[in-house]
């Protein structure tokens, strides 16, 4: 795994592969903080956000983009054992992702966020590429700051 990485560049890519059509909101979050931070992490994870976009399976409940980030933090501060207490912190960090995107849009609901949008129009698909963007950046700001890494770009 990188020691450094640039989150201005985790942001890009992450809304770029949004943009070109390559991965959803979800997808291409997990996919970017995986490329970017170099870390051992199989393509099955980047599947395993697949369903996520839309609102959970197109359902528009909560929004794809934060439901990625929420995994990229688990993968790095998750349990893997039951009973183990680390889960705390990892559900700390998450309310902390969740809250952010709450307090710069007013909920998590992609219903809300895209109501009188037509899917996958201009403006839903240019909301979304920077929702998508917005979440890399705070998931890799979060995964820097706890895991005392060096964000290049300051």
């Amino acid at each position: 795994m990188k020691k450094e990485v640039s989150i201005k560049k985790i942001k890009n890519d992450a809304e770029e592969s949004f943009r070109r059509g390559d991965f959803y909101c979800s997808e291409a979050i997990v996919s970017s903080i995986k490329n970017n931070f170099e870390i051992d992490m199989p393509d099955e994870m980047i599947a395993m956000a697949s369903g996520f976009p839309i609102g959970i399976g197109k359902s528009k409940c909560v929004c794809g983009a934060v439901s990625g980030g929420v995994l990229s933090l688990g993968y790095f501060f998750g349990r893997t054992k039951g009973g183990d207490p680390k889960v705390q912190n990892t559900l700390k960090l998450a309310n902390e992702l969740q809250q952010s995107f709450r307090d710069n849009h007013g909920c998590l609901c992609c219903h809300v966020h895209t109501k009188g949008m037509n899917m996958a129009s201009g403006e839903h698909k240019k909301q979304c590429i920077s929702f998508t963007g917005e979440i890399a950046q705070k998931a890799a700001q979060i995964i820097v700051r706890e895991l005392n890494l060096k964000n290049i770009d300051e």
